[in-house]
């Protein structure tokens, strides 16, 4: 099976999905950061593996200790997992952070600061 077949992204998403729901509702480790959210999710061809990637709102620390808490309550999570996806194999789920969205937000910051020292210098002349 290809990597990037119809049903492949199919379990994707439901994966996605679900895990989402899961970390909203189900985690009670408090460190979890309460705004956590599920931006990818990459599940193996043989259902075996899944990389959830994870976006924290807040500093490096809280980043850290969301990412132990997860990782500390993947028996759980997979165990949800298991329970609300009917799959064959529930995937064995690793944690990364992602901070695509934090680098998007900083790009987008420099890229109004630019426009801006821009502006304020066609004004000077």
């Amino acid at each position: 099976m290809r990597k990037n077949s119809i049903k492949n992204t199919r379990i994707n998403a439901e994966v996605q999905r679900e895990l989402s729901i899961i970390l909203q509702n189900g985690i009670k480790d408090p460190r979890v950061a309460p705004m956590t959210s599920v931006v990818a999710v990459e599940v193996a061809p043989d259902l075996k593996t899944c990389k959830a990637y994870i976006s924290v709102l807040g500093d490096e620390k809280a980043r850290q200790d969301t990412l132990k808490g997860l990782q500390s309550a993947e028996g759980y999570i997979r165990r949800e997992l298991a329970r609300t996806v009917n799959m064959r194999n529930t995937p064995e789920i690793r944690f990364i952070a992602d901070q695509s969205i934090e680098y998007g937000v900083n790009i987008s910051r420099k890229i109004d600061e630019v426009n801006r020292d821009s502006y304020n210098g066609a004004e000077d002349q």
